[in-house]
């Protein structure tokens, strides 16, 4: 495909420093790639002396494949192409000695950091997990902004925040101490060093000669000094990126050093890419005045060649259940009219909570799904727990469901204690549950473990007794409470809130296992083994999915969502509340939730369906939330609202029908 001359503007401009606004869908990684190209192949640079950073491994490889496929793997040799925490990396592992760091140092992942931090700080702290998450959340920011624990000491006003700093200097001696760095350090202390060495930050410079950025909207402050540094005075360099489309400011990210730019570099050239190759121009008209709302300081327009397209649909629904049921009937409807096929559907949501119901009435109409950004139910270990005991209640032979089990919430049944019900088990051939009854346990087995073990088991025949006999559904609950299932989560979750979330995520499994046992007009009523297996029967399906390639219709978070494109888009949750989110509204953020709702909009290639609830279930009680003021942005007469249909001309009625015919056709031609 040929560049457009905005992109050919972009890739041959190589003088000096070099800002390629890109809006959604114009093609930006077309650019770098090519542009990589050009400077091997016409402006005499080694691969080797250019350098790539973008934010995920993901990007990096696929940029890589990308440039080798043009290139060849000959002239891409020694060329970086990398995230810019791997490339804070590469620069430690050679300045090593200069750092003052023993060559072998460990590298501390989140769960690394938590646990160090637990320990140092037990005495002021008390392994409170709020507070601990605070000063792991306040630590990473002091890194990000490149501030030192001197500097932190120095500036701190407030106690809590005086504490956190002296905190901040014990965590980073020990660190030292350990020969060890954490992820933030891989930003912050090669950046240091640039800064204060002038050997060093030439040595660097000479390498890395032409310096390319991705997605540059989302760099933080030191990520930005640290490409200040490697660029110097030559700046030599492009970065590309769309200040509309930065939604990681949680993440430190600042969309202002896109205007730093001009800045730091006064002759820095800027380049739109607005031409969009992804959507029809309706959707794009929809984005461009919606965007419009927050203040710019470069203006874009984006325009598409793709045909005007079909208006925008705005979906009412009673509440969030009668929203997904809608959600997955026009799904069936468009499927079959349209003959297409399900991975061509993409349902956007705001929080990973709303997933749930989505998941439930796919689930119920058999329609594969797969779920990125965010866990699948059925992944969560709270849901996997449940289900360990219920596939337990319903067959006593299955080990795995057993083992996962019989000592969560603890129970003192140790390793030692199961590999000697297992030897037995196997000398038997039976189960490890049938295990625990046989009349030689005791001879392997003594004290507590055996106890354990034999109350643990009789607990398991009692409960099945109760589930098949009496009242199934009573049974379940009591099982829930019975094994201090709550209290296990708020002993074991990194916080009450996420406790709180897990326990919730058990209450709506339990929701749905009393609708399968009770059934509907529709669906008749399952018994509980039958329930098992179809909800088990989920989860396997779930798990062997191909990773990419698989028919299902996406469910993902806006955020997840970026950089994605599908034929047909559903945004659900257009409230005040949700997007917006009422935190952002109440943080007067509402800025950065309207890019969230612009990346939403231009996900969608050919239709986009919005939808809202008009009441929603919160937090255990029902509000009426209002329509989303970013749908009303948008302009209404693209907006085909449900309830004010425009009348069908005979021909577009005519069209239909023989469109059903022919579908009924080609399915009975089967």
């Amino acid at each position: 495909m040929k560049l457009n001359p905005k992109q050919d503007e972009a890739v041959k401009y190589i003088s000096g420093p070099c800002l390629v606004l890109a809006g959604a869908g114009s093609g930006k990684t077309r650019v770098i790639t090519n542009k990589i190209a050009y400077l091997v192949q016409k402006c005499e640079y080694k691969a080797r002396n250019i350098a790539a950073v973008t934010f995920t491994n993901k990007a990096a490889k696929e940029m890589r494949e990308r440039v080798s496929q043009t290139l060849g793997k000959q002239e891409a040799k020694g060329l970086w192409v990398s995230t810019f925490h791997t490339l804070g990396l590469e620069i430690i592992k050679k300045e090593v000695k200069t750092l003052g760091y023993k060559p072998g140092f460990s590298l501390f992942d989140d769960q690394d950091t938590h646990q160090l931090l637990a320990e140092l700080t037990e005495k002021e702290l008390d392994r409170d997990k709020d507070l601990l998450n605070l000063l792991k959340m306040q630590i990473g920011n002091w890194k990000n902004e490149l501030i030192q624990p001197e500097r932190a000491i120095r500036e701190a006003g407030e106690a809590q925040k005086a504490l956190f700093a002296q905190l901040y200097a014990r965590y980073q001696t020990q660190l030292r101490a350990y020969n060890a760095l954490d992820f933030d350090d891989l930003i912050m202390i090669p950046t240091l060093l640039l800064n204060s060495s002038v050997e060093v930050r030439e040595r660097w410079q000479a390498r890395f000669r032409y310096l390319l950025v991705d997605e540059y909207q989302d760099t933080n402050t030191s990520q930005y000094q640290l490409v200040k540094l490697l660029v110097g005075e030559r700046a030599r360099f492009t970065v590309v990126g769309d200040d509309d489309q930065s939604i990681y400011s949680w993440r430190g990210a600042k969309p202002q050093n896109l205007v730093l730019l001009s800045k730091d570099f006064p002759g820095l050239r800027l380049i739109k890419l607005e031409q969009n190759y992804r959507s029809a121009g309706r959707i794009l008209k929809a984005a461009n005045i919606l965007i419009a709302n927050n203040p710019h300081e470069f203006d874009k327009k984006l325009f598409s060649e793709l045909g005007y397209g079909d208006p925008l649909r705005l979906i009412p629904t009673r509440d969030e259940e009668h929203e997904a049921e809608r959600v997955v009937a026009e799904i069936i409807s468009h499927k079959f009219m349209k003959r297409t096929s399900y991975k061509d559907y993409a349902i956007l949501y705001r929080g990973n909570h709303q997933a749930r119901v989505f998941e439930k009435a796919l689930m119920a109409n058999r329609i594969p799904y797969k779920i990125s950004g965010g866990m699948s139910f059925f992944a969560r270990s709270e849901i996997k727990d449940i289900m360990a005991y219920l596939r337990l209640l319903v067959n006593q032979d299955d080990d795995n469901a057993f083992l996962r089990i019989v000592n969560t919430p603890r129970r003192e049944i140790g390793p030692v204690t199961l590999e000697k019900l297992g030897s037995l088990a196997n000398d038997k051939h039976i189960s490890l549950f049938a295990a625990c009854f046989e009349p030689e346990l005791p001879q392997r087995l003594s004290g507590r473990g055996l106890n354990a073990l034999m109350g643990f088991a009789r607990w398991v025949v009692e409960l099945s007794d109760r589930a098949t006999r009496g009242d199934t559904l009573e049974a379940v609950k009591d099982m829930v409470r019975e094994i201090n299932y709550e209290a296990y989560l708020y002993e074991s979750s990194p916080s009450a809130k996420a406790a709180e979330m897990r326990m919730k995520n058990v209450s709506e499994l339990y929701r749905w296992i009393s609708d399968m046992l009770t059934g509907d007009a529709d669906n008749p009523a399952m018994t509980l083994p039958e329930v098992v297996s179809k909800l088990t029967l989920r989860d396997m399906l779930e798990r062997n999915e191909e990773e990419d390639d698989s028919d299902a219709v996406q469910l993902l978070t806006l955020h997840a969502s970026k950089g994605l494109e599908y034929p047909h888009v559903f945004m659900v949750g257009m409230e005040e509340g949700l997007l917006p989110h009422q935190t952002s509204i109440d943080e007067d953020n509402v800025e950065e939730e309207r890019r969230l709702a612009y990346v939403g909009v231009t996900r969608a290639q050919q239709t986009l369906t919005m939808t809202y609830a008009r009441s929603r279930r919160q937090f255990g009680e029902q509000i009426t939330p209002e329509l989303s003021r970013f749908v009303q942005e948008m302009p209404q007469d693209d907006i085909q609202s449900e309830g004010k249909k425009p009348v069908q001309s005979q021909a577009e009625r005519m069209e239909k029908g023989q469109a059903r015919v022919a579908n009924l056709r080609a399915m009975l031609k089967r």
